[in-house]
């Protein structure tokens, strides 16, 4: 099969059937995703090689994807991307809703019956609270449920699920696996694509490890040398955790006692709403020079909300305020977020699919999205430092279609310092990156660190957070648990 003009998966003999329960493991690259868009019929296997797919359910055999597209539930971030690039931002039950109609967006008036089912699998998954909210005010671990929710109400034959467990935090995390531990005499077979030894469940009978697009092994779960899969690509995390050398450590001391460094950002008693929601409520912090600020809490706590405030995406209502470094009246936003750096979710589906590597991360020096003017000499040059220091050089000219998710959020983090910023807004930054991948950006963001490079990163795994991180800001429910200098 291609992608673009790159063949991604090669020798690929694979039969599914009922009853087996699936984890599918590789590498950022190593097609896993296009793997599961192959089985649900969204992509096509190369016709001149003559393939044969098949789709047997019960007695029927259906020999065109067309047939049997409405039997197989998909999701996965590029599934859930879709919502934020069509502005779909209907309510959690009426995406849900959706799935019973096997519809995209809400067509139908939902039945008192429909409605019945809707609140079922919201207990099931513990979304219940999650129902009349509208979609794209959820956190990107809520909104991954809500559609794991939508793909269940089609009633599949086949369950498709890329990197679901990816972006929950520890208490979704474990409700989602203990929803797959209840499939373990389920009928329904299911695919489960995984980057960490935690996400397996332990209802998966089979697993399926993919290496430069083939097939390294297939069979099952007993035999699948996955412990030894994940001790080779998790090599060098130990080193990357070490990374708090004496240094760093003295760094660290340095920034915290130094109260007269610059303030790059200042929040005070700062609320924020999104479509009459509240989302974040009297948050007052200060932001300095040379300072590593970690934001912390559950999925749907804010802290994708309080990133894009930081940066000038959401607006604070009235009563608060925000300052920004020599952003006075008069002077356009656009002047501070061409002075950041930022990667998060909703930047990485902004981006059109057709656009080169080179232009995304060129496109960071003028934050936008694409360029408007052909780059100048200095651009280029600092496109190609910035892909360079990301280890992503060699994917310059390729276009974001012939990417991996994980590839592609290298590709943000290059974009995000391509101007050597002050300052970094990171939002979940290691979402959807296999563990080499992550350990690489982890040192990457080190080294930066230690240049004086502030950094706001937002994560709910403390594995992540940067080794000379100074300040924590803890939220819940939109509201500030601590704030102030790592506990």
């Amino acid at each position: 099969m291609r992608r673009g003009a790159r063949t991604v998966l090669r020798d690929i003999d694979w039969h599914i059937r009922p009853g087996q329960h699936w984890v599918l493991v590789g590498a950022n690259g190593a097609g896993k995703t296009q793997l599961l868009k192959l089985l649900a019929g969204a992509v096509w296997p190369v016709p001149e090689l003559r393939p044969v797919r098949r789709y047997r359910w019960g007695r029927e055999v259906r020999a065109t994807p067309y047939e049997a597209q409405d039997e197989i539930a998909y999701v996965g971030p590029e599934r859930q991307d879709r919502y934020e690039r069509y502005g779909w931002n209907h309510t959690a039950a009426q995406i849900i809703g959706t799935g019973i109609h096997r519809t995209d967006i809400p067509l139908h008036e939902l039945t008192a019956a429909n409605q019945r089912a809707i609140s079922a699998l919201a207990r099931r998954l513990d979304v219940t609270h999650l129902l009349p909210r509208r979609f794209l005010t959820l956190s990107y671990g809520e909104r991954r449920l809500v559609l794991l929710a939508r793909a269940l109400a089609t009633r599949p034959r086949l369950l498709l699920m890329d990197e679901l467990l990816n972006g929950l935090d520890a208490a979704r995390h474990a409700n989602a696996l203990q929803f797959l531990a209840a499939t373990r005499r389920s009928r329904l077979p299911w695919v489960l694509s995984v980057h960490r030894p935690q996400d397996v469940p332990a209802s998966a009978t089979h697993a399926l490890i993919l290496e430069a697009g083939r097939i390294a092994y297939r069979g099952p779960l007993g035999r699948a040398p996955l412990a030894k899969w994940f001790a080779r690509a998790t090599t060098g995390a130990h080193a990357a955790a070490a990374g708090l050398t004496a240094a760093v450590r003295k760094s660290r001391r340095a920034r915290r006692s130094d109260r007269r460094a610059r303030m790059l950002v200042r929040l005070t008693q700062a609320a924020v709403y999104l479509d009459e929601q509240r989302v974040l409520s009297d948050i007052t912090l200060t932001i300095r020079r040379g300072e590593c600020w970690v934001v912390q809490g559950p999925n749907g706590s804010g802290k994708s909300s309080l990133i894009r405030t930081l940066y000038g995406d959401h607006g604070v209502a009235a009563g608060g305020r925000i300052e920004r470094a020599g952003i006075v009246p008069g002077v356009p936003l656009e002047t501070f977020k061409r002075a950041v750096g930022l990667v998060a979710p909703h930047l990485q589906t902004d981006q059109p699919r057709e656009l080169t590597v080179a232009a995304v991360v060129q496109s960071g020096l003028h934050a936008s999205i694409g360029l408007v003017d052909a780059p100048g000499a200095a651009e280029r040059a600092a496109a190609r430092r910035a892909l360079r220091f990301f280890g992503m050089q060699r994917f310059a000219t390729r276009p974001l279609e012939e990417l991996s998710y994980g590839q592609l959020r290298r590709v943000l983090f290059a974009r995000a310092w391509v101007g050597s910023p002050p300052l970094l807004l990171l939002d979940e930054p290691y979402s959807g990156v296999d563990a080499p991948t992550r350990h690489a950006l982890m040192r990457h963001l080190d080294q930066l660190i230690a240049a004086g490079t502030t950094v706001v990163i937002a994560t709910h795994n403390r594995e992540e957070w940067p080794a000379a991180a100074t300040h924590e800001l803890a939220l819940s429910a939109g509201s500030p648990v601590w704030c102030g200098p790592i506990r």
